[in-house]
């Protein structure tokens, strides 16, 4: 078993991430051979919560060119993770 901190990169505090966390649901990026279970674990672990629903979504990365170089960002996985009421993760408290 790998340590939770490897497996959540970290938390994304977005406008749309701030509205989710009313209804108990907070937003992670996660390595991308993460799977629910795995996720559900090191959020438990890591914040001492109950996890009720994981949902996950994998990201395509961007093209971006710069001059004559075109590029691209890297492809990543983010995870919506819903808690059980009453619950919270203070790291996101004040945000």
């Amino acid at each position: 078993m790998r340590d939770p901190r490897d497996i959540i990169i970290r938390p994304i505090i977005t406008e749309k991430g701030t509205k989710g966390m009313t209804e108990n649901k907070y937003t992670f990026e996660v390595t991308i051979d993460a799977n629910k279970h795995i996720i559900k674990k090191a959020v438990e672990d890591l914040f001492k919560v109950e996890v009720v629903k994981v949902n996950t979504i994998m990201v395509g990365g961007k093209i971006r060119g710069f001059g004559r170089n075109v590029g691209r960002r890297k492809d990543w996985k983010k995870a919506i993770v819903t808690l059980r009421e009453g619950d919270s993760i203070p790291l996101f408290e004040g945000v």
